[in-house]
């Protein structure tokens, strides 16, 4: 990938483009949340849209000169409607977490009684973790995966949440490794008369493609991220009823940011072409495969996984009980002197502290982008375990360095 327009203004941000493109040729991807956008992706997102204002929505803004703007994010928002068959979708927040912020800011008042799962368990920061905006504004309580089994206690949650008297109850995870019952929770949420967010951040595209259920049309708000598994332009989704239209749109514009990434929306539109074509299925469905492959390698590899596999598209290892004096920041820090990019993460019942926990997680999506197999993620399962077992010992991460670059360049990536 050429940046010789950057390059004439501007030579060291082009050498840190070019660094990047280089270090994610070379290296495996594996961050849960990450995957390689296409070229038309990248192409829309770098377009003269990033130039463009357009406060308000397709046929009412606040700026003229809109008319390519207006097409632009009717057809994300067609192509999204079509893809998940929504009733209203709002394709404007810039992320996840805004888009999550908007359906809080729609339907409570602060003070107002969230239910959500912990982020040691497997949730996420704006579900109601004290250092997000949500814990600050809102009474926050917070439910548990089964500690034994490391799936979540839908029972459980049910009886909590028939205590707690939540006004909106939150689902979708960004470090559970199973299928979501979204009907069981909408039950939970019905008999305690409160509303049901399902955040699908890290399986929008599982969600799009039908290999997982869709909470859309069983949750009150269905909100995500649109470049992880989805492969489109980053940013943020919510999805709703007519009912809630109105409200959604409003808390997002005015009420959470102003002007939209034009740009941002282009490559949304762009990405939900590309996940509207037969081949998506394939590629959704081959993350899943590859996802459990990589699990079946790291257990037989002597490595725990939560939950004891995988449905989604990522693993989570809990290694106190194989590695007890590796951290997972340790495993992360040598895994990527091999080559391998993974994040340690925290798991259920942690003992070590959030920044230095005791598990990590890792993700196919990138990896499936760029053409990896069943075979292929057994393959980089061993060598995640080689550097798991002797994270100090550099002969060994440099053999697997080796066998990365081996790999990369079976499976070449924006040649």
């Amino acid at each position: 990938m050429e940046h010789e327009h950057v390059r004439d203004v501007d030579p060291a941000v082009a050498d840190a483009l070019e660094g990047e493109v280089d270090r994610q040729r070379s290296s495996l991807q594996m961050i849960a949340s990450e995957n390689h956008a296409s070229r038309a992706v990248i192409d829309a997102q770098g377009s003269a849209l990033t130039n463009k204002y357009a406060e308000g929505y397709p046929g009412s803004r606040y700026y003229g000169g809109c008319e390519f703007a207006d097409e632009v994010e009717q057809l994300a928002i067609d192509r999204a409607k079509e893809l998940f068959g929504a009733e209203h979708v709002n394709v404007q927040p810039h992320s996840g977490t805004q888009a999550n912020q908007a359906v809080y800011f729609a339907m409570l008042e602060p003070g107002d009684k969230i239910l959500s799962l912990d982020l040691t368990h497997g949730g996420h920061l704006s579900h109601g973790h004290p250092a997000n905006f949500v814990g600050q504004l809102y009474d926050v309580e917070q439910y548990e995966v089964d500690p034994e089994t490391g799936y979540l206690d839908y029972e459980g949650l049910a009886e909590q949440a028939a205590e707690f008297d939540p006004d909106i109850v939150v689902s979708g995870y960004s470090a559970y490794p199973r299928e979501i019952e979204w009907e069981r929770i909408q039950a939970a949420a019905d008999e305690a008369e409160a509303l049901h967010l399902a955040d699908i951040a890290h399986i929008t595209g599982l969600v799009a493609a039908g290999v997982h259920d869709s909470p859309v049309g069983v949750a009150d708000f269905v909100t995500g991220s649109t470049h992880k598994t989805i492969r489109a332009g980053r940013g943020g989704i919510v999805m709703t009823s007519e009912e809630y239209a109105d409200d959604v749109d409003s808390a997002v514009f005015p009420g959470g940011q102003g002007g939209p990434l034009m740009h941002n929306v282009a490559g949304k539109a762009v990405g939900f072409e590309e996940a509207l074509q037969p081949e998506f299925e394939d590629y959704a469905s081959q993350t899943v495969a590859n996802a459990r492959a990589l699990g079946e390698s790291l257990s037989e590899n002597g490595l725990s996984l939560v939950s004891g596999g995988t449905d989604n598209h990522l693993v989570l290892v809990d290694l106190r009980e194989s590695h007890p004096d590796t951290s997972g920041g340790d495993a992360e820090d040598a895994l990527e002197d091999a080559g391998i990019v993974l994040n340690g993460n925290t798991v259920p019942g942690e003992t070590r502290s959030a920044f230095d926990p005791s598990g990590i997680r890792a993700g196919t999506p990138a990896l499936t982008t760029r053409g990896f197999d069943e075979d292929d993620c057994r393959r980089v399962g061993d060598l995640i375990a080689r550097v798991v077992d002797a994270p100090d010992d550099e002969d060994v991460v440099a053999a697997v360095r080796e066998d990365v670059e081996t790999l990369c360049a079976e499976n070449p990536l924006y040649e």
